[in-house]
């Protein structure tokens, strides 16, 4: 009784450590793989195509284009070029693409397409230990009253300074001291710099950054501009037209400060438009990448989810098993009913997976009812038990020939699901069900033959559910758990659900005593 009280202690422990171990897979699966409880989880991948045209004057040709970093606000899954005539190279220090040519003439057309993921990891949170030199504006005495009178008005508006002056120079009407600065055509990028200028007079860093929207069908538009203000220990991004704080989620950031987005030498009329596309792909096929970038491709090279996708499906199948023996399990060592076999109601679940429910389950019901009577015709020959059970799976065969055509003929399609049963058990089933109507009568054995379906149907309907064969591939850690909990199951000495109807009359006796 020690020994077996020692076992269980055993299993509660490797089953709390299984279930802990589990836990933090889901959640570094979840987190730096970015898997999805949900099935069919798509992520969105953006091409952005970046069109750089000019006029070469003759003579050699530099181009210097400023390209997204790989940081953690967003991921770059590839990056193409398209520039005939052209030599690249990609400068290591600055992440900006450099294109080359000898004699170039007239039009030029240069492409570059990036192919990039998602950006939701510290999103608007670029930290610099340190700020170049602040320079603040030569303004006269007169601007510098207007100045001050702007700053006076915004303190009436909410937010912090940079909201507050970003939204008075887009109040409509304007604001006379605002009006007064800014000349009278002025675009966005202009009124950016006169923000950055009175920003720079309260001692607050500030500049440009351009970038793309990614939004989907955007077609030959130029860069959209943020305001980045240097606040405490870190960048912060603002809308130039709203003013709210943070990188938006569908913005990708290709320069920042006075460096220039395009350079180009030996060339006039220069400028860059980008285009945007949008695809959808599997969270699955993205997540050897991210894997990459947490620095354990080695750990997703060595699992599952790098098989290719014809094991991957039929290892999704394999994984939902275990589940479906737990459900085996629970019906007959904790609820208490009689199957045909241990796991014969699992692949009878199986087989219906495949056939259809209703359909597997008439095809299942009639091959069992007519395999009984030839069963029964067979007894009266006194045959042996090899030869007895061959001739039951020759039976069922042609039982299952015989309804294929007869559904065929009749356009029955329910009929041939029946070629979906696993033969040998079904003649088991069969051989079984018939032994024990001889021995121990009808009742028992056509209770033996229900019970066993409802165990298949309850199984069929864990393991036919998309979401949980997605959650079984997806943290397969699970069934270590399930497999503890079937090894403690094996140690339960309990009153089984269906005997304690049965012991009834003993423990109210006993508590009356």
């Amino acid at each position: 009784m020690h020994q077996f009280i020692h076992i269980r202690r055993i299993l509660f422990s490797l089953l709390f450590l299984s279930v802990m171990l589990t836990a933090y897979s889901i959640y570094y699966k979840v987190k730096y793989w970015n898997f999805s409880l949900a099935p069919n989880a798509s992520t969105d991948i953006f091409i952005v195509d970046a069109h750089i045209s000019f006029e070469a004057i003759g003579g050699p040709v530099k181009v210097s284009f400023a390209t997204p970093k790989n940081d953690s606000n967003f991921k770059i899954l590839n990056e193409e070029v398209s520039a005939k005539g052209y030599a690249f190279e990609k400068n290591a220090a600055d992440g900006r693409a450099v294109f080359k040519a000898k004699n170039k003439i007239g039009k030029q057309n240069i492409y570059y397409r990036l192919t990039l993921y998602d950006n939701e990891e510290s999103r608007g949170k670029v930290r610099e230990n340190s700020v170049a030199c602040l320079q603040k504006p030569l303004y006269d005495e007169q601007q510098m009253q207007i100045a001050e009178a702007i700053f006076e008005a915004a303190e009436k508006i909410e937010g912090n300074l940079a909201q507050q002056i970003i939204l008075i120079f887009n109040e409509q009407p304007l604001n006379e001291s605002v009006s007064a600065l800014l000349p009278v055509k002025v675009n966005l990028r202009q009124k950016a710099a006169f923000i950055i200028d009175l920003l720079a007079l309260k001692n607050m860093p500030a500049r440009l950054v351009r970038g793309v929207y990614l939004q989907e069908g955007k077609k030959a538009s130029l860069a959209d501009i943020m305001l980045e203000v240097y606040e405490g220990s870190r960048w912060r991004l603002y809308d130039l037209k709203t003013a709210k704080e943070g990188m938006p989620k569908n913005f990708v950031p290709f320069q920042r400060g006075d460096v220039s987005l395009l350079d180009v030498e030996g060339g006039a009329n220069s400028s860059v438009r980008f285009s945007v596309l949008r695809s959808v792909t599997s969270s699955f096929a993205m997540a050897e990448h991210r894997s990459k970038l947490t620095s354990t491709g080695n750990l997703f090279s060595f699992s599952v989810y790098s098989l290719p996708l014809l094991e991957q499906n039929m290892l999704k199948w394999l994984m939902v098993f275990p589940l479906g023996i737990l459900v085996v399990v629970l019906m007959r060592n904790v609820v208490g009913v009689p199957t045909m076999g241990t796991f014969t109601p699992m692949l009878v679940a199986m087989s219906l997976v495949r056939t259809g429910f209703w359909a597997g389950l008439c095809c299942f019901s009639i091959i069992v009812f007519v395999g009984l009577l030839l069963r029964a015709m067979l007894s009266k020959l006194n045959l042996l038990l090899v030869p007895r059970i061959s001739a039951v799976v020759i039976f069922v065969i042609l039982i299952i020939e015989a309804m294929a055509i007869i559904g065929y003929q009749f356009d029955l399609k329910i009929s041939s699901s029946a070629v979906f049963f696993p033969i040998i058990i079904t003649a088991w089933v069969i051989e079984r069900a018939s032994v024990s109507w001889e021995e121990e009568g009808a009742k028992n054995a056509l209770t033996e033959i229900f019970y066993t379906l409802l165990t298949a149907v309850l199984t069929y309907a864990v393991i036919v559910s998309e979401y949980i064969r997605h959650f079984t591939f997806a943290f397969n850690e699970i069934n270590l758990v399930i497999l503890f909990v079937v090894m403690l199951l094996g140690t339960y000495t309990g009153y089984r659900l269906t005997e304690l109807k049965r012991f009834y009359p003993l423990i109210k006796g006993r508590t009356n005593v």
